[in-house]
């Protein structure tokens, strides 16, 4: 499949193959519509015979009141085409299997009440079909996808001249349905295939189901576990653990949902496109050279008409990669701690997770094509590491309590060097993480004591000693 976002590929990706994908974009594809899978020179009929079918409903419904779809992407051909990548009939969950995975949680969270502090944060356990996941998921992935949709439409319409934007108005609702339409199909692809492959709600290290709500995936851990030695029943009460362990820590952490899904968000609105760059390649390029495709591959492949990387999108890219290493590296100590000895296989399951992860794994190469980053845990090493220093330095609830504010989590040098950090954990009797968010009051205070007396002159700033 395509790991273009919306159309656009990455830079730092250059070196896959997109080409040698099975069922993958071959290098004519550049709009990564998929449309190069079968057929005579990778030309499959039958893909763009849906899309022609999705086009003629969508354009013989404009006009008609109701018909529009708000945003900048048409979630109903999003939904549509993923439930079609999922073939005519998804298998239901048994009664079974159900009340496997519900003995399966009841039993990891047992296990983690005496690794963690947090306590239980799933509200419920459930059993999800892949159309479960795609229609529970569904609003958060508009959430992460609208930034991106909306800055690409955005760019062509806000570089246009006053006088030709007024020109153009017309035609601006027409083909804002149609941008639309296209990005509903990339995404609709993307979560048809994803849906096959997710193991649990938080996969791929973000809260995409609704909150309170813990669900694993019987088919796809099924799948999942046939190549490996340890047995699926084992595997099910390991999932279930990182679930809840997940579950725990956002709903418990208020503040970590947002963090989350905002570094995306920011990620996604610093798009920005060199116009400047796309005008003087448009004049170099020769019109009988698009008839070639490997010219035109050649052409794409210069990235002139991919999105230019901003510094506040690495900004935004490095705070993402940080959280989602702390995020994982603490539910990895947390449920290596909970499984124990209970699970024999637990060492093996974690490292297959974590290189499952680290090398950029079905979930993450289907994310990038989504949102245009790689969802990776990069130090995820190093954040484990770090919170089993904690745990064995300090103790459970010292940990935990970082957790209290955002202010008070390691940043990424510290991940590098974590000596300072962890001593400023450990250090002393007196330390500052004893109690995380007196600590926290404590400083706003003194903040807020100096600006008076920066602002209120000498007098005010004495009395206000006086006072404390």
């Amino acid at each position: 499949m395509s790991d273009l976002p919306f159309g656009f590929s990455n830079r730092d990706d250059d070196e896959r193959k997109r080409g040698d994908e099975p069922g993958g974009p071959g290098p004519s594809d550049p709009l990564g519509f998929g449309i190069g899978g079968a057929g005579a020179g990778g030309f499959d009929p039958a893909q763009l015979g849906q899309m022609l079918t999705s086009l003629g409903q969508m354009l013989s419904g404009m006009g008609q009141p109701g018909s529009g779809q708000a945003g900048p992407v048409n979630y109903d051909v999003a939904k549509r085409l993923a439930r079609q990548q999922l073939g005519a009939t998804v298998v239901p969950i048994s009664a079974s299997t159900t009340s496997a995975v519900s003995d399966a949680a009841h039993l990891a969270e047992l296990w983690l009440d005496s690794a963690t502090t947090l306590p239980a944060g799933a509200t419920k356990t459930v059993a999800w079909t892949a159309n479960d996941w795609i229609e529970q998921t569904l609003p958060t992935w508009q959430r992460l996808c609208d930034p991106v949709a909306e800055q690409i439409a955005g760019m062509w319409t806000t570089s246009l001249p006053e006088e030709a934007r007024q020109f153009a108005a017309p035609m601006v609702g027409v083909l804002g349905q149609m941008g639309g339409l296209a990005f509903g199909s990339q995404l609709g692809q993307a979560l048809g295939q994803l849906a096959k492959e997710v193991l649990t709600s938080t996969d791929i290290g973000l809260p995409l189901g609704p909150s309170g709500t813990a669900a694993l995936l019987p088919t796809a851990i099924s799948e999942f576990s046939a190549g490996l030695e340890q047995s699926e029943s084992e595997i099910l009460v390991f999932l279930a653990a990182r679930e809840a362990a997940h579950q725990r820590l956002f709903a418990h952490v208020p503040w970590l949902r947002q963090q989350v899904l905002g570094a995306v968000e920011d990620f996604a609105r610093g798009i920005r496109m060199d116009f400047s760059a796309l005008e003087q390649a448009a004049q170099e390029i020769d019109p009988m050279a698009l008839n070639d495709p490997s010219k035109l591959e050649e052409i794409l492949a210069q990235g002139t008409f991919e999105p230019q990387t901003t510094p506040e999108q690495k900004q935004a890219l490095e705070r993402l990669e940080t959280l989602l290493a702390l995020i994982e590296g603490w539910v990895q100590v947390v449920v290596t701690d909970a499984v124990g000895d209970r699970l024999p296989g637990a060492g093996a399951l974690a490292e297959t997770l974590r290189r499952r992860r680290a090398t950029g794994g079905p979930a993450e190469q289907t994310f990038a094509t989504l949102v245009g980053l790689e969802l990776r845990p990069r130090k995820l090493r190093e954040a484990a590491a770090l919170w089993r220093r904690l745990t064995t330095d300090a103790d459970i609830a010292t940990r935990d309590g970082i957790w209290a504010h955002p202010d008070l989590l390691p940043v990424s040098d510290d991940l590098d060097s974590p000596a300072g950090f962890i001593d400023s954990v450990t250090g002393g009797a007196s330390t500052a993480f004893d109690d995380p968010l007196a600590q926290l009051a404590e400083t706003e205070a003194r903040e807020k004591a100096e600006r008076e007396q920066q602002e209120g002159g000498p007098d005010l700033g004495k009395d206000s000693s006086a006072s404390d």
